[in-house]
């Protein structure tokens, strides 16, 4: 008996596909400059790593009405430990870079190092998911490397003296990127998004906290309420982010990612009168006419050159 032909991918259900995982990274993106303004009004007085146990702990009892939703415990099995330890140490990697860069460097500038990521994305998706990415689309992705220069201007008066700072959101930018990568592989073995999110939560809170213990500062009302909003929205944060990835291309997904340089400029200049220059706002251009150019390829085109 000859098997039934399978049939092609549907163009049409692919590209909304594409435009649910877009439209979910922006709103992502939104969710985490929250965060990151919170992060940034906590300040120097409490350790980073109190912060990260924090932003995990009270991020799990936001989780649990998701975790009730998607099946209970059931949604938390999981048959891949060790992808959610490999998820777990990479994002404290991302975590340790961007929250000590929020105390010492201007909002957009955090945001703005943490677009590296999406140039060590591309780069290790080819060796490690075997994705293609084709020339356009590189050249694209390279380009908006470039605004990111452009907002950083390394070696200018603003950057003198916050070498470590930097150093260190380069690096969670790598530890980004490996989280990501190893995200799609959870996705594509099956694994449940709300397991994804919940057990990097936990695993987090539990590494931060024997972290915490030699530094501990006890926080004040403010602190509190900050830390609190920390954890609750960067819950809903990853929940999107996780739900994205896990289904789109990571090379498609990332430059979207962008747009979160405009809500960090945006809450810097309003909060903290960090004002962007004519540089800054040049790179912002880049970044997003890199990400919507990605878009209307991939998505209004369909192709992937």
């Amino acid at each position: 008996m000859t098997p039934d032909p399978i049939a092609p991918p549907d163009p049409a259900a692919r590209a909304r596909a594409r435009r649910r995982g877009i439209i979910l990274v922006l709103l992502a993106s939104a969710t985490f400059a929250i965060a990151a303004a919170c992060a940034k009004g906590v300040g120097p007085a409490i350790p980073v790593a109190e912060v990260i146990l924090f932003r995990n702990l009270f991020a799990l009892p936001a989780l649990l009405p998701v975790v009730l939703a998607a099946g209970g415990t059931e949604a938390l099995v999981t048959r891949n430990p060790m992808s959610h330890a490999a998820r777990t140490l990479f994002g404290m990697m991302g975590m340790v870079g961007a929250f000590y860069g929020y105390v010492h460097l201007p909002l957009a500038t955090v945001t703005a190092l943490g677009f590296t990521m999406p140039l060590f994305l591309t780069v290790l998706s080819v060796p490690l998911l075997g994705e293609t990415v084709g020339w356009r689309r590189g050249i694209a992705v390279v380009i908006g490397f470039l605004g990111v220069l452009m907002m950083v201007r390394p070696g200018s008066d603003g950057m003198q003296g916050e070498g470590l700072a930097v150093l260190l959101c380069l690096l969670g930018a790598v530890g980004w990127a490996l989280a990501m990568i190893t995200i799609r592989r959870m996705g594509e073995a099956g694994e449940n998004s709300v397991a994804i999110v919940f057990w990097f939560a936990a695993g987090s809170a539990v590494l931060a906290g024997i972290a915490a213990v030699p530094v501990w500062v006890w926080p004040n009302g403010w602190q509190w309420a900050l830390l609190i909003g920390i954890g609750l929205v960067s819950a809903l944060a990853q929940v999107l982010m996780t739900d994205a990835y896990r289904s789109g291309e990571t090379t498609l997904l990332a430059p979207f990612e962008y747009a979160g340089i405009v809500w960090t400029t945006a809450l810097g200049a309003f909060v903290w009168a960090e004002l962007p220059d004519g540089w800054d706002f040049a790179g912002i251009a880049v970044l997003v006419g890199a990400g919507l150019y990605i878009w209307y390829r991939e998505v209004r085109l369909g192709v992937k050159r």
